[in-house]
């Protein structure tokens, strides 16, 4: 039976203190039946940069299909949120079914996530009064897909977050992308997929106005999926300092299991000095915040900690799914479901994953 659209907010508790953070945000990405190549298939926030865009991306509010990053149909956002200090990011994962109606979904996840990017900077235009919510910045990049007469169709799960600069972060997770909130050594906090029924996820859809005309003609038949922005889920919680923020597509949950996406993460920030041994286990290193900078890590390329995360998940999804012996959770689910079916390995797919990494600033600003 297919879960209720469930809308209910979950929280941790905020703190009171005026402590501030920083995040500092990779992406790294991998399309299907593509090599994944470091030096290529990564991304570095820069909060103090604006990307240069063409006169028609500056026009449309969206990038020109050859600017894309190359991660097939899986798409992701990195936005400052205005002048506020906040910061927007997320994923979405564009619906492959919609290809046998001769639809490519890449055109609905990458546009849906530079529409909402686009926003964001902007922001607080067009917004409510208040700090930027997940879920209006959904509605609005959803809204901006509809009615772009250029994306004939198509359909993508979403899971976007909002950071707040006194640690606050709020989340909107349509489908079955979704996060991970990982402490020193410690799962903090994890969405769940949002599901009709196996392997098909709640997700926007545009339908095409061929589709929509046989539809009001010939009636009947069953009906393509057509979730909203306000059936996200919305989860709102608090991060530490240290803390790592993992936000990625199917193609690293089908793949890979939280746990060994903390061990990923655990083994790296021990190896840099992220994190450190202490009396009572591992704590948060002075060295956190040196290491999140340009050239914090003494490696070729675009050098940050928070890159060197998004790659291992990125490269340790990428080997899992292409690895017939070893069975995901995705293997485990057809098992489940379905026995006789045999299935084993991994599941191919486009991934893409985005890391930040909560920086507290080293000197709290008093409460006036």
């Amino acid at each position: 039976m297919a879960p209720p659209n469930s809308r209910t907010v979950q929280t941790s508790a905020r703190p009171q203190s005026q402590q501030r953070y920083t995040y500092h945000i990779s992406a790294a990405y991998s399309a299907k039946g593509q090599r994944l190549n470091p030096d290529q298939n990564l991304y570095n926030y820069n909060p103090y940069m604006r990307v240069t865009k063409t006169a028609t991306e500056l026009a449309n509010g969206k990038k020109d299909k050859r600017n894309r990053p190359q991660s097939g149909q899986d798409a992701f956002l990195v936005s400052n949120v205005g002048d506020t200090g906040a910061v927007a990011f997320g994923v979405a994962d564009g619906v492959g079914g919609w290809t046998d109606s001769g639809i490519d979904p890449a055109d609905f996840s990458h546009s849906l996530c530079d529409y909402m990017a686009s926003a964001a900077g902007a922001f607080p235009d067009g917004f409510p009064e208040g700090p930027l919510r997940p879920r209006d910045l959904l509605q609005h990049g959803f809204q901006r897909v509809v009615q772009d007469k250029s994306i004939e169709g198509g359909g993508s799960t979403a899971c976007i977050a909002t950071a707040e600069p006194d640690g606050r972060f709020e989340v909107a997770n349509l489908g079955d992308s979704g996060f991970l909130q990982l402490g020193v050594n410690a799962v903090r906090n994890m969405s769940e997929p949002q599901t009709h029924a196996f392997n098909t996820p709640y997700q926007l859809s545009k339908l095409p106005p061929k589709m929509l005309a046989q539809m009001a003609l010939f009636g009947g038949g069953a009906k393509p999926l057509q979730d909203l922005p306000k059936d996200a889920q919305i989860y709102n919680h608090q991060v530490k300092h240290g803390d790592v923020l993992v936000f990625a597509t199917d193609g690293v949950w089908d793949n890979i299991t939280p746990q060994e996406i903390l061990g990923v993460v655990s083994r790296l920030m021990s190896t840099f000095g992220g994190w450190r041994s202490a009396a009572n286990g591992l704590e948060v290193s002075k060295k956190l915040s040196a290491l999140t900078q340009k050239g914090g890590i003494s490696k070729s390329g675009e050098n940050t900690l928070q890159a060197l995360l998004a790659l291992a998940i990125t490269q340790e999804a990428k080997a899992a799914s292409l690895n017939q012996r070893r069975d995901g959770p995705f293997a485990k689910a057809v098992q489940k479901e379905y026995p006789s079916e045999n299935w084993h390995g991994g599941k191919p797919d486009d991934i893409c994953t985005v890391v930040a990494i909560a920086v507290m600033d080293e000197a709290p600003r008093a409460k006036l």
